[in-house]
């Protein structure tokens, strides 16, 4: 009963807006005290479990990377180089990403895009310059507009991508909570073949839309001249 003080402490923690990290850690050493463990034994435990999920810390340099490549100039470069191509509007090079996006991550690649190391960085600007290229100047709402889109191309490709490929977590956690609760052996081949036309309709509803982004923009950009016509 006692080494639930470990939850107070995170509860009380949390309600003081102390540092999560230090919370967490704190209460897993009180716990972990109470429960009878010796210091070495903790320690042991905090080591092994982050060398069991370091992977999950690779974002700690990830960042750092991606914040420097910004500050010198990539999104920058990202539009200079859409610029340079005339027949590539912001729809279709979303368009574009969601596909590339799901087919990776139908293989398992789920770790090659992202909103903060592809997104941020290099889509949404290409995107963006896309629409700065072909009506001049963009507004705020267009920005934003840009924005939500180039977020939700990748958000759908890896969602609708990932559960074909046969080791993602979702599958396997699907088939071991059926097979343990009905007693079924369901393969994780099986959930990935049927997730493979649930896929092919994500790609074909969503895709449409991001090519119909384009006269969103058009009808947006016109009615931003417009007020301006009247402003003026």
């Amino acid at each position: 009963m006692f080494v639930l003080i470990g939850v107070a402490v995170v509860i009380i923690g949390f309600a003081l807006r102390i540092n999560a990290l230090l919370v967490v850690t704190v209460a897993g050493i009180v716990t972990a005290a109470i429960g009878g463990i010796d210091p070495v034994g903790i320690l042991t435990a905090f080591g092994s479990g982050f060398a069991s999920s370091r992977s999950v810390t690779t974002f700690a340099l990830v960042l750092p990377v991606i914040g420097l490549i910004e500050r010198y100039g990539l999104q920058d470069q990202a539009k200079r180089l859409i610029a340079k191509l005339d027949k590539l509007t912001t729809g279709r090079i979303l368009a574009g990403y969601l596909a590339v996006r799901q087919i990776t991550a139908a293989v398992g690649l789920t770790s090659i895009g992202g909103p903060a190391q592809t997104v941020r960085p290099l889509v949404h600007p290409m995107a963006e310059g896309a629409a700065t290229k072909k009506y001049g100047r963009i507004d705020e709402r267009m920005r934003e507009k840009i924005k939500g889109f180039s977020a939700s191309s990748d958000t759908v490709g890896v969602f609708f991508g990932e559960d074909v490929f046969v080791a993602v977590g979702s599958i396997l956690l699907i088939t071991t909570f059926v097979d343990t609760t009905y007693g079924l052996a369901l393969e994780p081949i099986d959930l990935a073949l049927w997730a493979i036309p649930t896929g092919i309709a994500a790609l074909l509803v969503h895709g449409t839309r991001l090519l119909l982004l384009d006269r969103k923009l058009d009808k947006m950009a016109a009615d931003v001249r417009q007020t301006e016509g009247v402003a003026a």
